[in-house]
């Protein structure tokens, strides 16, 4: 029997369950692009949704607020009522969390999909009419599967056809990639229905989206197509983090090794940078899972080569933390030590899976004496640190949390750390006092010249000797 589709020329009205750092953007910009469709953003979250109706929305994303206002009221709208926005939607978004299992099969690599299923058993408990679900989370490739499994189980009038659109947005960037995509992919069935089940979305997309940048494939394709893009991402900053390590003892210098291999045509060079490490809530996640899918599969030598992947950007973060008690002279115990930024990359205020939680527990571990400074991540750091006490102090100022400091750990490479006034900044500091670029982001020369013993990433050190 054939699904009874929507007609592709009628204008949908479309609803995201979860309002994250995926759904919030991904619907303000189709709202912004579609101003003839009705787009709805629904979550359990109430301090969320109100956040996303203020002035002061939940997350930082550089020309977020601007485009929000452009339709918020109009024909975005933010909203508590799941069951309602599921009964008056054509086009449904799950972009719900599926964070790493902590418990049971599969902890600590495979998918926690208690989320997205509960989701999905919402969507067929409200359904009155037929619907496009639309997986825009990060999910397990034949998850679609088994979300239209759940979603055609007992009797039901309602048809449906599950689609796979994963994002790939980079945290601070997030509006220009959605302006801008290198790509749109879109996975269905290739049944008659699923292909007019595509075409609505493609139609949705087109409206800003270039066709030739809509790829449209089956949906297991695209489901690992997020997978593999996310590990492929990875696996460049870890290999040239283990590239740093031999730097640092062979004196070459990273930045000028990524330069030399970067211009190779056959390598590019993006995702070169040497640092602390990757953090987010993408690449870890999405790398573990990738391996434990590969053993499932009894492909045990391929889920270990990813695996190593992750294990390479843990060493990467815990030789940053060596290096620094090395340095000052083998203990940092009572030490006072000034984390300059803790989200996991700048124009953010995301701190999921950030090296900074890595390194400031390692140095707390070791008695220093933490203070953490970030622009927009403070509150997320509270929490992630919660359980260290007064070991670790928060100072929005980084004048303030330097002041009286043996040493600065640079972890985030936001703007206005590279234009501090570090004259002023040495001169209350303990000496020698030390500088340790996480992210090699500051003029080390110049910070050398007045007088930082200076620690970069993959260089020979800059030391003031007697």
């Amino acid at each position: 029997m054939l699904i009874h589709m929507p007609k592709h020329r009628n204008k949908k009205s479309i609803l995201c369950i979860g309002a994250g750092y995926v759904g919030g953007p991904t619907m303000a910009m189709i709202a912004a692009r579609c101003p003839d469709r009705r787009v709805t953003v629904v979550d359990i979250d109430r301090d969320r949704i109100a956040a996303w109706q203020s002035d002061r929305l939940p997350i930082y994303e550089p020309g977020l607020p601007e485009l929000v206002a452009r339709s918020r009221g109009r024909n975005l709208f933010f909203s508590t009522d799941i069951a309602a926005g599921i009964a008056e939607s054509d086009i449904i978004f799950v972009s719900v969390n599926t964070p790493t299992k902590t418990f049971g099969q599969g902890a600590g690599r495979a998918a926690d999909l208690q989320y997205w299923e509960k989701t999905a058993r919402q969507i067929r408990e409200f359904s009155t009419t037929d619907k496009i679900v639309v997986e825009k989370s990060t999910l397990p490739v034949r998850t679609a599967q088994a979300m239209k499994r759940i979603l055609t189980s007992g009797p039901s009038g309602v048809r449906f056809e599950v689609l796979s659109n994963p994002e790939f947005l980079a945290e601070g960037t997030a509006v220009h990639d959605l302006e801008n995509p290198d790509r749109v992919l879109i996975g269905g069935d290739p049944t008659p229905t699923g292909q007019t089940a595509v075409r609505e979305l493609v139609d949705v997309y087109a409206a800003w989206v270039p066709r030739e940048r809509i790829l449209t494939t089956n949906v297991w394709s695209s489901e690992l197509s997020k997978l593999a893009a996310n590990a492929f991402l990875a696996q460049r900053i870890s290999s040239i983090n283990s590239i740093s390590a031999l730097c640092e003892a062979t004196e070459a210098d990273v930045q000028e090794v990524a330069q030399a291999i970067g211009m190779d045509s056959r390598i590019g060079s993006k995702f070169l940078r040497a640092g602390v490490g990757f953090g987010g809530s993408c690449f870890r996640k999405d790398i573990l899972n990738l391996a434990y899918l590969c053993e499932h599969y009894g492909l045990h030598e391929v889920a270990s080569y990813w695996t190593s992947v992750v294990a390479l950007n843990d060493y990467q973060t815990d030789r940053f933390v060596s290096r620094m008690v090395q340095s000052m002279f083998n203990t940092v115990a009572g030490k006072r030590i000034a984390v300059l930024g803790f989200a996991f990359k700048a124009d953010t205020g995301d701190t999921r899976e950030s090296p900074a939680i890595r390194v400031c527990r390692r140095l707390v571990d070791e008695r220093a004496a933490v203070v953490v400074s970030d622009p927009e991540a403070l509150d997320n750091a509270r929490r992630d640190l919660a359980d260290l006490g007064a070991a670790v102090q928060y100072e929005p100022d980084p004048y303030a949390a330097a002041r009286g400091a043996h040493a600065l750990a640079v972890l985030t490479d936001w703007q206005q750390y590279r234009n501090l006034d570090y004259a002023r900044i040495f001169a209350d500091m303990i000496q020698p006092a030390a500088l340790f670029d996480g992210r090699n982001c500051l003029d080390h020369p110049a910070l050398h010249a007045l007088g930082f013993d200076v620690y970069a990433v993959g260089k020979t050190p800059l030391l003031h000797r007697p």
